[in-house]
């Protein structure tokens, strides 16, 4: 077996469903420790973050992960345990598995051989891992980069083992990911009599052109290589359950996925601005999960390009879709940022797994792209 497959095993073993760490961050620092590295616990509420360094000065290149794993729904939906990791056909099974316990394995791995075969290696190595990723990512690497701003810590590269190839290992290169912003809102009407409408406000009237007019709007056309901005609306609730009922009160749920065109202020600014011009009594809260970013062309992108070629026999799409990443705290401190990992086919659903070659393989992914940054 090898250290890869061992330590995912370890990790996947430990169900550390959000925030919950569950022991994996000290064995993480275990053995970095035995390595050389400098290993800091940062504990915020509920939530672990481990910082491991090895090295000083500049440049930084910084392996970002997540410990936490999203919880694993009905055990018996699953063909195994989803804490109890299975060997099937070359096929790793559990909760974790490729998003992302199999990533933070790799880094691990990568960095003991990477200092050992380079303990003189120019400016400093570091791995930062966080147990809350998958969920409200406030006490995680959110709260981590307002330390380092407070202590004038600089970050020049950044590797997220997020699972980002699409069926190959390497296929795809995340240069970017957009924003993130959800809204919570109520729309305040009159409660009455559907056979009197005269004497009610109905807010699911109201709001509907208001919404209709968001739903069409095309944000923009796209930038470089990100998608147009999108809205979607997630939820929406209303009523007493009777059918002779009109409602006193509306609610929405609905998140704005956006590209460097825009921020999250102005945003908010251009949705109040249809919604005032609807007339409409409402309430509404903004949650802003992240600005976007982008990395242009420079060292980290050329070396990973480089890397990623070698591996896939190809080279990557690079590309800013999907979601969001933990990338989207570190890269305002100036860092360039990246996603490397393996394949995302099964990350949040029952039976997740990855293939061990890939998993086998992904150390070297890493290990490569430090050389290439660092020795």
């Amino acid at each position: 077996m090898s250290d890869v497959l061992a330590l995912t095993k370890a990790l996947i073993e430990r169900p550390s469903i959000t925030p919950d760490d569950a022991g994996c961050q000290p064995l993480i620092a275990s053995r970095l420790q035995k390595a050389g590295f400098a290993c800091e616990s940062l504990r915020f509420g509920d939530v672990d973050n481990l910082w491991a360094t090895h090295g000083s000065g500049g440049p930084v290149l910084v392996l970002l992960g997540h410990t936490d794993v999203v919880p694993p729904g009905p055990v018996e939906t699953w063909k195994s345990d989803p804490f109890v990791p299975t060997q099937r056909d070359g096929v790793l099974y559990g909760r974790g598995a490729a998003d992302m316990k199999g990533s933070v394995a790799a880094f691990v791995v990568a960095l003991e051989q990477f200092v050992a075969a380079h303990p003189q290696h120019r400016g400093t190595v570091a791995l930062l891992v966080t147990s809350d990723e998958e969920g409200d990512a406030i006490h995680g690497v959110r709260r981590v980069a307002d330390v380092f701003r407070a202590r004038g810590q600089a970050i020049d590269w950044c590797i997220t083992g997020e699972p980002s190839s699409k069926a190959k290992l390497g296929d795809l290169l995340r240069v970017g990911r957009r924003g993130t912003l959800s809204a919570t809102m109520t729309v305040r009407g009159i409660q009455g009599h559907v056979a009197y409408p005269e004497k009610a406000r109905n807010p699911i009237h109201l709001a509907l052109p208001a919404f209709a007019e968001l739903v069409a709007r095309r944000w923009d056309d796209g930038f470089e290589t990100f998608p147009p901005t999108s809205l979607q609306i997630s939820n929406i609730h209303a009523g007493t359950g009777a059918n002779n009922v009109i409602p006193g009160e509306l609610q929405v749920l609905f998140n704005l996925r956006f590209n460097p065109h825009w921020s999250a202020e102005r945003l908010e600014g251009e949705c109040d601005a249809i919604f005032r011009k609807h007339a409409l009594d409402y309430a509404i809260h903004w949650h802003r999960g992240g600005e976007p970013f982008h990395t242009p062309e420079g060292p980290l992108r050329e070396a990973a390009r480089a890397t990623l070629t070698a591996i896939a026999g190809a080279p990557p799409e690079e590309s800013t879709g999907g979601g969001t990443s933990d990338a989207r705290f570190i890269a305002p401190l100036g860092a360039q940022c990246v996603e490397i990992g393996p394949v995302n086919a099964t990350i949040h659903k029952v039976d997740e797994c990855v293939s061990i070659a890939d998993l086998d393989a992904l150390p070297g992914v890493y290990l490569d792209l430090m050389r290439r940054l660092l020795a």
